[in-house]
């Protein structure tokens, strides 16, 4: 009775991205997406979100997916990797399940996707999200940021709201590498990030070839994964304190050293342009006017700057952004919940078996 229930239903999620504020760089195991590090982020709201709809007919004679209208090629060998890990986590879940129907999922992101705001985090953790509400899986959170990891690394920390911090692990099968909830987002409701967008098109190298190219490379990787173990651990207790002073100098010095082992790999990796350099300048000179941290710049891999605040301080960082002349649009976020069902909105034309 419930399989049947499944069937031709459409289930609707909206997840959202996150922001490292001690970032992963490195992985010690490709296939299952393990870092070399721990790291921890801040899980924006929705002004930034993917929505995913699911729904699994026996009217399809394959497995369909959409990304922003797209139709994506996840059933062949060919595929990209990150394809390959989607169609590999439809099928672990679909067979946990019992439930052998093909499926169709779209999904949309508000933002621009693959330019270094973490589309494949909200992705990632959307689709799990999405896949066990409508597969009755009933997951733990803990087992939804096991299974998002293995499609993208930073997805599994989007599972969660608030801050969150993922812990690398130490086993083999990765058993041990998920996230887990710092604080809620109502613990510090007035943190924010104001996201400066100076380039919206797709990076040219994935952070899947930078992950293995800096690995592989760099000398000064080599000391990057324990120096960033311990600002983990000291990052977290300034958060539990709403210690923005305490937190905001290691955001920007670890944002420094991450691209630094990356400008450092061979052939160099260079996610950040004049712009990105012009707001980091700008962030400092706010800092010395202020005479204390009112602001910390973070960069994912791409070269539009998150700027980490309080709401306090959101006009100053708007009025130094203004000053930039590249930028072209700004984003303002608190923390967020992490995904959750949408009761309207369904991405799915039913008749057509595609996007609406």
């Amino acid at each position: 009775m419930v399989l049947s229930m499944i069937e031709n239903e459409v289930t609707t999620a909206i997840g959202t991205p996150n922001i490292a504020l001690v970032k992963y760089w490195g992985k010690r195991n490709e296939k299952l997406n393990l870092p070399m590090n721990s790291s921890i982020s801040i899980t924006l709201d929705e002004n930034l979100n993917t929505k995913t709809s699911v729904m699994f007919t026996d009217k399809l004679e394959s497995d369909l997916l959409y990304i922003n209208k797209e139709k994506q090629d996840i059933n062949s060998l060919d595929s990209p990797e990150k394809l390959r890990f989607i169609k590999k986590t439809l099928e672990f879940m679909r067979n946990k399940s019992g439930f052998n129907k093909k499926a169709l999922i779209v999904s949309e992101n508000s933002f621009p996707t693959s330019s270094g705001i973490a589309s494949s985090a909200s992705g990632g953790a959307t689709l799990v999200f999405a896949l066990s509400s409508a597969l009755n899986l009933h997951l733990s959170k803990r087992e939804m940021s096991i299974i998002a990891r293995q499609i993208s690394g930073s997805a599994c920390r989007s599972v969660y709201g608030g801050v969150v911090e993922w812990r690398k692990g130490k086993k083999i099968d990765g058993s041990d590498s998920y996230a887990k909830q710092v604080i809620e987002p109502d613990y510090w409701n007035e943190l924010r990030d104001i996201i400066a967008i100076v380039d919206g098109t797709k990076k040219k190298i994935s952070s899947s070839l930078g992950h293995q190219a800096t690995i592989a490379t760099s000398t000064l990787y080599k000391a990057r994964p324990k120096h960033a173990d311990a600002e983990v651990k000291i990052i977290k207790e300034a958060i539990k304190r709403r210690d923005f002073q305490g937190m905001a100098e290691i955001i920007m010095k670890d944002s420094n050293n991450m691209h630094a082992t990356m400008l450092d790999t061979w052939p160099p990796i260079m996610y950040l342009n004049d712009n990105s350099k012009e707001i980091i300048y700008a962030i400092h000179e706010l800092n010395d006017k202020k005479n204390k941290y009112v602001a910390a710049y973070t960069f994912d891999a791409g070269a539009n700057a998150h700027i980490i605040t309080t709401a306090d301080y959101a006009d100053d960082v708007f009025d130094v952004l203004k000053g930039i002349s590249g930028i072209k649009s700004t984003i303002q976020s608190g923390l967020g919940m992490g995904p959750k069902i949408k009761n309207n909105g369904s991405l799915i034309d039913v008749d057509k078996l595609g996007p609406k």
